[in-house]
């Protein structure tokens, strides 16, 4: 007979460790019912229509937002780490044609793991807090380059460098177009970055901070949340609420389109969120932000908006169903000319502060995350069959 059970008995919670605190953090909260998300101690949404991206990354990594000239010495620390070591830029071609059908975020994974390597990112749990900010500052600025080289030569095109006097997203947009955006896109693009930083501890926020619990190097941690991220029902909906826009294609097929499906049990990409109660806040600034362009596209897409939640508060009374920030997400980004295929990458590229600043604030903590599971299969030990 197996010796009676001595280990603690777990603590039975939700599936999915649905509304389960698992930690304490200073860096921010999604409050679902009031249609609120805050950075530190200022509202997310705010931050993203008065501040710059590189403010904002100051302030998930210092706890406060820099004043001007610190804001300045910031920047341009930043944008001289855009630049890529020589053996990660030349292994580039390599991991586009290997990831040919698999798109950037894919061979962002690769890229990482190659770009930790080279710049000997050591474990978390070996380092101090400057190195491993000065790690994570790296890998933060290098993304986009990384992000925007690989689409490019997955369309046989060469990369473009980036340039340092150009701001965070102006430079995004650059070397993924080869042209100087305008101010107003470049604009819209930074207030979109802003709204995504972070947001709660969802599936690749959390899955980064397991990973910095066992003391891993940061590239090793952010490779596992981009693997997270990479999950439709995660990162890659800004581009399916377009497609959804492009089934629907006129005004006069939405009601007809969405309770086909609805009816048959399908998700309706854009609309719904797992925190939210009340309508998203991104989604709301993102709507402004696109009316501000205006055009066919613009309209089209408020007016599936007022539609489908009609039909959504009939088909599925309560249940308080609204566009999520993958909505206007698309729509913003389709009408600053990024490509489909980078829409979850750009979402990726912001997202690396947040992660990051959950890894910085995780290194402190040294007990490492070990959940249990409960066994539900056949009564153990059984006799070994002989072969």
């Amino acid at each position: 007979m197996p010796a009676p059970r001595t280990d603690p008995a777990p603590l039975d919670v939700p599936r999915g460790l649905a509304g389960v605190i698992v930690t304490d953090t200073a860096l921010g909260d999604v409050r679902g019912r009031e249609g609120f998300y805050h950075y530190r101690h200022y509202s997310a949404v705010e931050l993203a229509q008065r501040r710059s991206f590189e403010d904002v990354w100051y302030l998930m990594f210092h706890g406060e937002l820099p004043g001007r000239a610190a804001g300045v010495d910031f920047a341009a620390r930043t944008a001289g780490l855009r630049h890529l070591p020589a053996e990660v830029r030349e292994a580039l071609p390599a991991i586009a044609r290997a990831g040919a059908d698999s798109g950037p975020l894919a061979g962002l994974r690769t890229a990482l793991s190659l770009l930790g390597a080279s710049a000997g990112f050591r474990p978390v749990y070996d380092i101090g807090a400057d190195r491993r900010r000065t790690d994570a500052l790296a890998v933060c600025a290098a993304v986009p380059t990384l992000l925007t080289a690989l689409h490019r030569l997955g369309q046989g095109l060469e990369p473009v460098a980036p340039r340092d006097d150009l701001p965070f997203a102006a430079n995004y947009l650059y070397m993924l177009t080869g042209a100087e955006p305008d101010v107003s896109r470049a604009r819209a693009v930074e207030q979109y970055l802003v709204s995504t930083i972070d947001h709660g501890f969802n599936a690749s926020t959390f899955t980064a901070r397991v990973v910095a619990s066992t003391g891993a190097d940061t590239a090793a941690c952010l490779v596992a949340a981009v693997g997270a991220l990479s999950g439709p029902l995660h990162g890659g909906a800004p581009s399916r609420a377009l497609d959804t826009l492009d089934a629907i294609g006129t005004p006069d097929r939405v009601d007809g389109w969405i309770r086909e499906q609805v009816l048959a049990g399908g998700r309706i990409m854009g609309f719904g969120h797992p925190v939210y109660r009340t309508e998203d806040p991104r989604s709301r600034m993102l709507r402004s932000i696109a009316q501000g362009f205006g055009g066919p596209l613009v309209d089209f897409a408020v007016e599936v908006e007022r539609q489908v939640e009609a039909i959504l508060a009939e088909l599925k009374p309560g249940r308080e169903l609204h566009t999520n920030v993958e909505f206007y997400a698309g729509v913003v980004m389709e009408l600053c000319g990024l490509p489909r295929e980078m829409f979850t990458p750009t979402f990726c590229a912001a997202r690396m502060v947040g992660w990051s600043a959950n890894i910085l604030e995780q290194a402190e903590d040294s007990k490492i995350i070990r959940p249990a599971a409960r066994y539900v299969g056949a009564p153990p030990p059984r006799p070994v069959p002989a072969p």
